[in-house]
């Protein structure tokens, strides 16, 4: 079987070199954080492997595909069935409703919106309100309920929990890893968050334009 991901030989650069011939296997139920000095490139990387920034060179293979040759089109349904993204910015339609929010991708994905989800997350009381009425720890969670609603088999996040207090990111990981456990799933993250990082299987560091295991 091939990884769900594999990336090889990434540099990136803008008007300096991000970082420089990286590596990073991802298999199914691995929960992986990447974490970095702001500036180091943690959320460009993270771009990168989620099919929305070419790198300057190396290749990333989702399903053994080299993402980075399919066509646009391809492109776009790989993202609407194989991944999902909780960006540190919700990108909520903000004229819908919660639920609405929710339906977007159930539709995309044939998938039923799991009420046990929303009870798990706290969310189930909200679901009619509109999004701009809702904080930005509910929108949040809103987000993060939509990404599992297509029920990807790659989830990347960026700063998933920056927004949400002690007791709730704890709810959201805890959701995340179960979801990654029972869907031969699996988790990359960027955070600052030591305490979440040290719950991931493998953590990284992306530091002097290498991304290093650490041990």
């Amino acid at each position: 079987m091939y990884p769900l991901l594999e990336a090889k030989h990434i540099s990136h650069s803008f008007d300096y070199e991000l970082f420089n011939d990286i590596h990073i296997t991802v298999n199914a139920h691995d929960t992986i954080a990447i974490r970095g000095v702001s500036g180091s490139g943690k959320s460009t990387f993270l771009n990168i492997l989620s099919t929305f920034l070419k790198p300057k060179s190396g290749e990333v293979f989702i399903n053994n595909q080299n993402i980075y040759t399919l066509k646009e089109q391809q492109l776009v349904d790989m993202r609407a069935d194989k991944i999902g993204v909780v960006f540190q910015f919700h990108y909520l339609l903000k004229g819908l409703s919660a639920y609405e929010n929710l339906q977007t991708a159930s539709i995309i994905s044939k998938s039923e919106i799991d009420d046990n989800l929303l009870k798990k997350l706290k969310i189930d009381h909200v679901m009619h309100q509109k999004v701009t009425e809702l904080s930005g720890g509910q929108q949040q969670r809103i987000s993060i309920a939509r990404v599992l609603t297509k029920k990807p088999t790659l989830i990347f996040a960026d700063e998933p929990t920056g927004n949400l207090d002690e007791e709730t990111a704890k709810d959201v990981m805890d959701e995340l890893f179960n979801y990654v456990k029972i869907n031969n799933a699996a988790l990359v993250m960027v955070t600052h968050d030591k305490n979440i990082a040290n719950q991931c299987q493998k953590i990284y560091e992306l530091t002097k334009n290498h991304l290093i295991l650490e041990e």
